[in-house]
C-alpha cells in the first residue's frame, strides 16, 4: 500500500502544505521562522490530515537529504536539523527548485529555472535529478546572475528590459547544459505571455507532483525511481 505524502513547499514569505492538488493550506514564514516553529506550524495546520511520509522543498542547498546552508530569507538553525526525529515519520528534504523541477519533468534532458526572489535551478534527465546553484554564477558588473534575473534585476531594469535580459540568459544556459528544453517556474515566470521554442512555462502544481515522485518505487528493483544527486 502506497504511503500518503504530505508535501511542504517552503518559501521566503509563505509555507504551502499539500495533500493533493485540491487539499492545500498555507501559513506565513519569513526571517523569524526557525525549524522548531516550522514543525509546530505544520503539526498544527495538518493535524486532521493522515499521511505516512513528508517531502520538504527547502530554499537553500541540500546535500544527501540534509540542509547544507542556512537560507537567505528565513531564521537560523536549519543546518543539521533532524526532521525525521521531529515528525517521527520518514522525511525527504530537497531543494525547493529541485522539487518543482522533478514535478515538471516529461522526458529528455530538462533544465529548470525558477524566476523568483533569486534564481532556482536544477537539471533532470532519465531518472536523475541534479540540484544546481546557478544563481551564484558571475554575471554583469561583477555581480551574480540572480541579482539580474531575480527581483533585484526586475526592479533595476523594469519589466520590458528585464524580460529581454532573462530570455537571453536562459538561452545561454540552455545551450551550456545541452538541454532539450527549459522549464521556467517561480513567481515571475508568469510575466512572459509567450516563450521561444524550447522554453516552456512551469505549473504551480509541479511542486506537489515533485514531492510525490520522490517516494515512487521502481517495481523491478524495489528502490526509489529517482536518484537525487
Amino acid at each position: 500500500m502506497k504511503k500518503k505524502v504530505l508535501v511542504v513547499d517552503i518559501g521566503g514569505t509563505h509555507v504551502k502544505l499539500l495533500m493533493s492538488l485540491r487539499d492545500k493550506r498555507e501559513f506565513d514564514s519569513g526571517p523569524a521562522m526557525r525549524p522548531k516553529e516550522l514543525v509546530a506550524q505544520i503539526k498544527k495546520n495538518a493535524a486532521d490530515w493522515s499521511f505516512g511520509a513528508i517531502s520538504i522543498g527547502f530554499p537553500a542547498p541540500v546535500r544527501s537529504g540534509q540542509i547544507a546552508k542556512e537560507p537567505k530569507h528565513l531564521g537560523k538553525g536549519w543546518v543539521g536539523f533532524d526532521f525525521c526525529k521531529a515528525f517521527r515519520k520518514p522525511v525527504h528534504v530537497i531543494n525547493d527548485a529541485a522539487m518543482q523541477a522533478l514535478g515538471s519533468y516529461h522526458g529528455g534532458r530538462m533544465l529548470f529555472l525558477g524566476l523568483g526572489t533569486g534564481l532556482g535551478s536544477a537539471l533532470a534527465w532519465e531518472k536523475n535529478l541534479l540540484p544546481l546553484e546557478l544563481g551564484d554564477l558571475p554575471y554583469r558588473d561583477r555581480e551574480i546572475i540572480e541579482e539580474w534575473l531575480g527581483i533585484p534585476g526586475l526592479k533595476r531594469l523594469g519589466e520590458k528590459e528585464w524580460k529581454h535580459e532573462a530570455l537571453y540568459a536562459v538561452a545561454q544556459l540552455k545551450r551550456s547544459f545541452i538541454a532539450d528544453y527549459v522549464v521556467l517556474g517561480g513567481g515571475n515566470a508568469h510575466r512572459f505571455d509567450t516563450l521561444p521554442k524550447g522554453i516552456e512555462h512551469g505549473k504551480n502544481e509541479n511542486a506537489f507532483l515533485g514531492g510525490k515522485r520522490l517516494w515512487e518505487i521502481d517495481s523491478r528493483t524495489r528502490k526509489k525511481k529517482w536518484r537525487v544527486l
